[in-house]
């Protein structure tokens, strides 16, 4: 039984080597003479395991191609630039994959640093292999492009490959390790831009794909370029910690060794130590110092099958009293990677917390190589699910990128998803569902399906009803209400935690406020065709035609929907396309105004200033992005925009609007017990409802604020005349600023 801590830090000397964008070329008489063969021989014999000989030829010619292609390349440290694709495919030949994924590891940077195409890598290699090597390289930096958005191409590139073909991220996540490895020598405001990228991005997919090693290492190499000095201090204290705790977590391995033989459970139990980047996030995190962290020891447990497991638990248990509340059973609901594990901490001699992990050898397997152990164990079942989780996530990849017409807006939903799945919900048939920790019922409703999310109305968390809000919580039983009319609320945006959710509502809104844009766009186009008297209709194609033409515009609806979001003037496109010279003055006719209903959606906003009501006197102004937004005549805003170039509307109220609006109103009342209930009650009476009260204590007297909700503004003149009745109220005014 292994007892021995494997060491934290790195004990191997740094490379100088660089992440070279551009390899610079050199003679090959200045080549440094670097004998290859070791390296080359090492490589071999790990492909010889699982390899057969053409296969390993195969990949021997791939190797004699990218080495030929990249003569003369070097890294910043001196080494020929072949090292790193070589180092790239070791790390793949380490997880047993395929060989076209190692010919495509070794040919992974030649079209970007040499004049090698894909059609040329396609008739050589064939074409699994060129679009391997494709999803795995860059796309050329256009011209006025900044390096974020260069680079926000290159992940979105890169990510829909991995759909496509998860072996593009294996190959990636290996070039990004060694890339990390060898970092020393590239200047340090680069070394920490790259380090971020590479705690941002791919340790996360590392992570979501199963490779927690390869996910600590990234993490553990980042820390270290990022914060040099703080990733030293940890590490020398680290040490003098593990010599201090050393007799402590001795005494906790023999128990362990003793107990679980005399359980009658075979196992192997293994020391481990959190990394310096786990501990350091702990004590950010949680305010702690040092010394305040104490589970920097645990233990994992390998047994033979599932059910020791769970006998392992028990002894474990009887051993030493569990820490309530710690427990976390990952065999029964995996982890969305795969993982799985019986996770229990432990109150250990002197009071010393224990961590400790149990598992099978099928799962350590697993949570060792994740989704790359599809390549090293394909018999089991166990890792056929594992390939079909990793695929339904990489399925949602090209439903975020169909929701998410830009790059950033993507890349930004991807981010939301990379974090860990720790809340495991039910759905009201007994179905699982795993979503990040701070979820919410909107999140789980478009978790089900698309259409769940979009028609959401309301919940119904273990059976209570609950705010759309309201976090989930481990256990809980989620039903979502629907309706058939209903839609995405744009505050939804402000809670959600999936990138699926945040995608789909933001790609809801856009579609509806395009519709009802170009509806808008259409009837202010009208109303300006009026004012010069045409109607819509007596516009001739011809007309349509030249104004699309002289304007690069692509359809009529193109047009009224950027009239109705602002971005163009309905008066002047009437003007073009009568054909008429601004410079003249026409007679105008008076159009009629344009109907208020209140319900217009997002292309006709009632101004949050102001907030005006039916019965209040109006105006509408063309905003650019916004659309229509009205205000009240007397709106401190309106003043403001006088001098802007703004498009002024005649608006007025429908007849008959049956609905609530929100407003605001002030009352200063004296400050005495009682008030804010006479308050109300007196709004309760005159049959409106309370949204929101805030309150400022003037000593004598009291500022109490409230929005309610009015069908009108006689409803309103009616409260307030409640209120003036009330001795305490010394004055009330509606707000409108």
């Amino acid at each position: 039984m292994a007892s021995v801590f494997p060491a934290v830090i790195p004990t191997a000397p740094p490379c100088s080597a660089e992440l070279a964008d551009e390899p610079p070329l050199i003679p090959d008489d200045m080549h440094p003479p670097v004998d290859k063969s070791e390296d080359m021989d090492r490589f071999c014999l790990k492909l010889s395991v699982y390899l057969k000989k053409e296969d390993i030829e195969r990949v021997c010619s791939a190797y004699r191609f990218s080495d030929e292609a990249h003569r003369g390349q070097l890294r910043i440290s001196g080494h020929p630039y072949i090292s790193h694709p070589l180092a790239v495919a070791e790390t793949l030949a380490d997880w047993h994959l395929d060989t076209q994924a190692l010919t495509a590891a070794l040919l992974h940077d030649v079209m970007e640093d040499t004049a090698i195409t894909k059609d040329e890598i396609a008739a050589r290699f064939g074409k699994t292999t060129a679009e391997l090597v494709d999803g795995v390289s860059k796309i050329d930096r256009l011209e006025n492009q900044s390096y974020e958005e260069a680079q926000a191409e290159n992940y979105r590139k890169m990510l829909l490959a991995m759909a496509r073909d998860v072996r593009v991220i294996l190959i990636k996540l290996a070039d990004r390790l060694h890339n990390m490895n060898t970092l020393d020598a590239v200047r340090p405001d680069k070394r920490r831009r790259i380090a971020r990228e590479t705690l941002d991005i791919y340790a996360p997919i590392a992570n979501r794909l199963g490779l927690n090693p390869l996910c600590r290492e990234l993490q553990e190499l980042s820390f270290r370029h990022m914060y040099p000095l703080r990733y030293q201090v940890l590490a020398k204290a680290v040490k003098a910690a593990r010599g201090n705790r050393r007799e402590v977590v001795g005494k906790i391995l023999q128990a362990i060794e003793k107990r679980l033989p005399e359980c009658g459970i075979e196992a192997e139990v293994k020391g481990r130590e959190k990394n310096l980047y786990s501990i350091y996030r702990k004590m950010r995190d949680k305010h702690l110092t040092f010394s305040q962290v104490l589970d920097i020891y645990g233990f994992r447990i390998i047994v033979n099958d599932t059910p020791s497991c769970y006998l392992a638990l028990g002894a474990l248990h009887g051993l030493y009293k569990p820490i309530p509340g710690k427990f976390k059973d990952y065999i029964a609901i995996p982890k969305g990677n795969g993982y799985q594990s019986l996770h229990t901490a432990l109150i250990g001699p002197y009071g010393t917390p224990v961590e400790v992990q149990i598992r099978t050898t099928d799962m350590h397997h697993i949570a060792q190589s994740g989704v790359a152990s599809h390549w090293l164990y394909k018999d089991d079942h166990a890792f056929d699910q594992l390939q079909q989780t990793t695929h339904r996530w990489l399925q949602s990849l090209i439903e975020l990128q169909s929701a998410s017409h830009d790059t950033a807006e993507f890349l930004e939903h991807v981010k939301f998803d990379l974090f860990p799945t720790e809340v495991y919900v039910f759905t009201p048939r007994g179905r699982i569902l795993s979503l990040p920790r701070g979820a919410t019922p909107v999140d789980f409703a478009y978790a089900v399906h698309t259409d769940i999310g979009n028609r959401c109305v309301a919940c119904h968390i273990n059976f209570e009803p609950m705010p759309l809000r309201t976090e989930l919580r481990n256990g809980d039983r989620v039903e979502i209400v629907t309706a058939p009319h209903a839609g995405p609320n744009p505050s939804w945006l402000a809670y959600v935690r999936t990138g699926k959710a945040r995608a789909q509502i933001r790609h809801f809104l856009k579609t509806r406020q395009t519709e009802e844009s170009a509806a808008l766009g259409e009837r202010l186009l009208a109303r300006a065709l009026a004012e010069l008297g045409h109607a819509t209709g007596s516009v001739e194609n011809s007309a349509w035609e030249k104004f699309l033409a002289d304007t690069n515009a692509r359809s009529r609806r193109e047009v009224c929907t950027d009239i109705g979001l602002g971005l163009r003037l309905a008066s002047v496109i009437a003007r073009h396309l009568l054909a008429r010279d601004d410079s003249a003055q026409p007679e105008l006719r008076k159009a009629g105004s344009m109907i208020i209903r209140g319900t217009e959606g997002v292309a006709v906003k009632l101004a949050t200033c102001c907030q005006p009501i039916p019965g209040d006197p109006i105006i509408g102004m063309i905003r650019k992005g916004q659309g229509l937004v009205v205000h009240t005549h007397d709106c401190p805003t309106l003043a403001k925009l006088s001098g802007t170039k703004t498009e002024w509307i005649d608006v007025e109220w429908a007849p008959g609007i049956d609905r609530m609006f929100e407003v605001r109103i002030r009352v200063l009342a004296q400050n005495v017990r009682g008030v804010l209930a006479k308050l109300a009650a007196g709004i309760a009476e005159a049959g409106s409802n309370i949204v929101d009260v805030r309150m400022e204590d003037d000593g004598a007297t009291t500022s109490l604020y409230f929005v309610l909700q009015v069908t009108d503004r006689q409803r309103l003149a009616g409260i307030m005349r409640n209120l003036r009745r009330i001795p305490e109220v010394i004055r009330i005014a509606r707000i409108k600023e």
